[in-house]
């Protein structure tokens, strides 16, 4: 028998396809499998006509990103019920990145990065904190655990909410995580309700971050803290490389994001809706001991494991066990963690800038327009 790869490959994806159908009714639930692929609150019939619709939103010019941005909410929803089953099955419950650390593998790096949130944020037992862009609530889970705090974490995906909810109750952390479906810049939350809240590479889908950072400044109390871990631009982008704007035009459209914003326009955004300033670091350069966050990509990529999935997401999709479409849009989640791994080899991207903002304690903030206004006059 030959050892090519991609033969290699093909026999790899048929055995796990064989056996991942097998299991199917049983580990449906608890994480999905290659042959149970779904398009999350999409239709069956419809995942390939929303597929095309949500590209045909990005721009062709260089750095155009969405067209209308008036649809981004919409879009980014479609996003997630588009990947949220190819996310649980290709990566786990934590939609986000982590450096590794030294002698822990990713499962464990990935829990230290949720957990040094817990820390910056001092949760613990009787605090309610507010998940800002939760997923399907793995960070959550993370974070409710080791604080024991109360999370209440938002997402605009119905889909979500359910898996969230399921993992919840399978873990036995209904009683201190509850996911709640709703847009997170006009969040179903009274003002003032949260001591904390945090994001994990969340914000980065709103319109515009003001709008998301300005809700977050509501619902929280006065002289609560606000940790974020931004997807951003560094300093090394350079908008005039064509190269580092390619790239980061690729990031956008297959992440869900409306356009990439800097690292110093978002701390401006916090400020802007009334929020101080307290820790700006990219923590992707911050440890000179991790291996890079895009690591777990490279891996992915270097090894035959991206072959294998496409092999068999073309198989599923051939059997029909899986919507029309759905190749389509893992083919575009293979390409966008190429692009992943160039940002974070250049340099020019970042997932997790860490932005950690305070409400101050008294007097009520400007809102953002008078803020902008002020700035105006300064």
């Amino acid at each position: 028998m030959t050892d090519h790869p991609a033969t290699v490959a093909l026999f790899g994806a048929g055995a796990l396809l064989v056996g991942g159908y097998c299991l199917s009714q049983i580990r449906r639930s608890r994480k999905p499998g290659a042959t149970q692929l779904t398009g999350g609150g999409i239709a069956r019939s419809e995942v390939k006509r929303e597929f095309k619709d949500y590209s045909a939103a990005y721009g062709e010019e260089p750095g155009e990103g969405i067209k209308e941005r008036s649809r981004t909410t919409e879009l980014v929803d479609t996003f997630y019920n588009m990947v949220t089953d190819i996310y649980e099955w290709g990566w786990g419950q934590s939609f986000h990145f982590s450096p590794r650390l030294p002698g822990k593998d990713w499962a464990a790096s990935e829990a230290a990065h949720e957990a040094r949130l817990a820390a910056l944020l001092g949760l613990g037992p009787g605090l309610k904190c507010l998940d800002v862009g939760c997923g399907v609530g793995g960070p959550m889970r993370t974070i409710a655990s080791t604080s024991g705090a109360e999370v209440t974490g938002v997402t605009i995906n119905a889909y979500q909410v359910q898996r969230g909810e399921y993992h919840n109750k399978a873990l036995g952390l209904t009683q201190l995580c509850k996911p709640v479906q709703g847009n997170f810049l006009d969040m179903p939350f009274k003002d003032e309700t949260f001591d904390c809240a945090y994001a994990i590479e969340a914000t980065c889908h709103a319109n515009k971050l003001e709008e998301v950072y300005g809700e977050i400044h509501r619902v929280l109390k006065p002289g609560a803290i606000f940790a974020t871990y931004e997807w951003v631009a560094t300093k090394l982008f350079d908008p005039a490389d064509a190269e580092h704007v390619r790239i980061i035009d690729e990031i956008n459209y297959g992440n869900g994001l409306p356009e990439m914003r800097t690292y110093k326009e978002a701390e401006q955004a916090g400020k802007n809706v009334g929020f101080e300033l307290v820790c700006s670091i990219d923590i992707a350069t911050a440890s000179p001991v991790s291996s890079p966050w895009y690591g777990r990509l490279k891996w992915l990529r270097d090894s035959n494991l991206i072959t294998v999935n496409k092999v068999l997401v073309r198989l599923v999709s051939l059997l029909r066990l899986a919507p029309a479409g759905m190749q389509e849009v893992h083919d575009m989640l293979v390409n966008v963690s190429l692009s992943l791994v160039q940002g974070g080899e250049s340099g020019v991207f970042t997932p997790m800038h860490l932005l950690v903002f305070r409400k101050p304690a008294s007097d009520k903030p400007a809102s953002y327009a008078e803020a902008v206004k002020s700035d105006a006059k300064d």
